[in-house]
């Protein structure tokens, strides 16, 4: 399917909701196996962990990503799964790192979904040297904790749409290609 309307029509036709969502939960897996033709993106936050002294900066990382991995989910039901976290300590080695995602990326392109995007606010990802780097998506951390409600949902929609114009994209590409 092309577009997120032809999505929603599929999901309507075989009896299921539009607003039904597919996160890491067993009912939500349930209904991925009935539309499993159509989900082939795995969204997946990456989130640091250190109890530092700099804590309060490296759960913003966290906590950016998660909102928005949530909010992606939200837009594109029927299209993609949001996976819990991939979480790694702040002094781990970002080879390790790597590795571990690497991994994870592999087993779902085996288990048929083809698009892994992960999702995180630590810069060290930005220029990454890996294969994995086409995937990962770096949004800068924004700290919404002090900002009225319409503003975090206008800052929140905009990173959404930059990551929704770069999802689009990567399935645009496969289409073409075939």
């Amino acid at each position: 399917m092309n577009n997120l309307t032809s999505d929603k029509l599929w999901i309507r036709m075989n009896g299921l909701d539009v607003n039904d969502r597919m996160k890491w939960r067993t009912k939500d897996i349930d209904l991925y196996h009935q539309a499993a033709e159509y989900v082939d993106t795995a969204i997946v936050p990456l989130i640091p962990v250190s109890w530092g002294s700099q804590k309060k900066q490296v759960v913003l990382k966290g906590e950016f990503p998660k909102l928005i991995s949530d909010e992606l989910e939200r837009q594109l039901k029927g299209r993609v799964v949001l996976f819990p976290p991939v979480t790694y300590l702040e002094s781990e080695k970002e080879e390790d790192v790597l590795n571990r995602i690497g991994t994870l990326s592999d087993e779902l392109r085996q288990g048929d979904m083809p698009f892994t995007v992960f999702i995180t606010s630590d810069a060290r990802w930005s220029g990454a040297d890996s294969d994995l780097q086409e995937q990962i998506i770096n949004i800068p951390p924004v700290p919404l904790e002090h900002m009225d409600e319409d503003y975090q949902r206008e800052i929140v929609s905009e990173q959404v749409k930059h990551i929704l114009q770069i999802v689009t994209k990567k399935w645009q590409n496969t289409f073409s290609n075939e």
